[in-house]
């Protein structure tokens, strides 16, 4: 009776909860054939989700993909825009039966399960971004965001990743992610993984970044120690 109980809780938790509740960063550990232990980090922010696979221990990355989303009581479809490992599923459509709690998403029919790291906070970048612009030597120079090609920053409250990709070639040219704190007009990165350079693991990288009529401005050193100056604006 009491597991009776508890099930019924949970299926009418799971269909009173919104969209809204998906908002944020979730977590999961996987083994490998060569069993090392891997780590998986979905965020979804307001329309648009990244979900990426590296090293739990070194940071070497393994995969990711993402796009749009939505979700239609417990049918969560993604529309994908980018795919590390298989350029032709771009494009596509995919549909997943969810249930979901205050701390797990569960995929009933993989047996899948995602424990929530974070809300969407506390950090003050939540959501997902497109690079829109650069400032050099002073002068302003905007890049078309709607373009195929692009870089976007998916963020949730703690966890923040970048992908460079083209939708119309469906090319996937690179990545970066890890953890991230906004204070005191300061946004820092702690890279977890890093596709294009695994040496870049572990490094903490200190940038100015202020919100101006909507865009973030975002200044410093890159990974590489080259300056940038960047405009980033929300997608909608």
């Amino acid at each position: 009776m009491r597991s009776f109980i508890t099930l019924l809780l949970f299926v009418l938790i799971s269909f009173s909860i919104n969209a809204q509740s998906l908002i944020g960063a979730w977590e999961n550990y996987l083994t490998s054939e060569d069993n090392e232990e891997l780590k998986n980090v979905v965020i979804f922010t307001d329309g648009y989700y990244s979900s990426t696979t590296f090293n739990a221990k070194t940071g070497e990355f393994i995969k990711t993909h993402g796009g749009v989303w939505e979700l239609n009581g417990n049918i969560l479809t993604q529309h994908l825009e980018f795919n590390s490992t298989n350029s032709f599923s771009v494009g596509n459509q995919e549909n997943h039966k969810i249930l979901i709690t205050e701390t797990e998403v569960k995929f009933p029919l993989n047996n899948q399960r995602l424990k929530r790291i974070d809300k969407g906070e506390p950090g003050k970048l939540q959501g997902a971004w497109l690079m829109s612009g650069r400032v050099k030597d002073g002068k302003t120079e905007l890049r078309d965001s709607d373009g195929p090609r692009k870089t976007m920053k998916v963020l949730s409250g703690t966890r923040f990743q970048w992908i460079a990709y083209n939708t119309e070639t469906k090319q996937f040219m690179g990545t970066g992610g890890g953890t991230y704190t906004t204070l005191d007009g300061n946004y820092t990165e702690n890279i977890e993984f890093f596709s294009k350079d695994n040496t870049k693991v572990g490094l903490n990288l200190k940038f100015n970044y202020k919100l101006k009529n909507g865009d973030w401005n975002h200044s410093g050193f890159s990974s590489k120690g080259d300056p940038i100056n960047e405009i980033w604006t929300l997608r909608e």
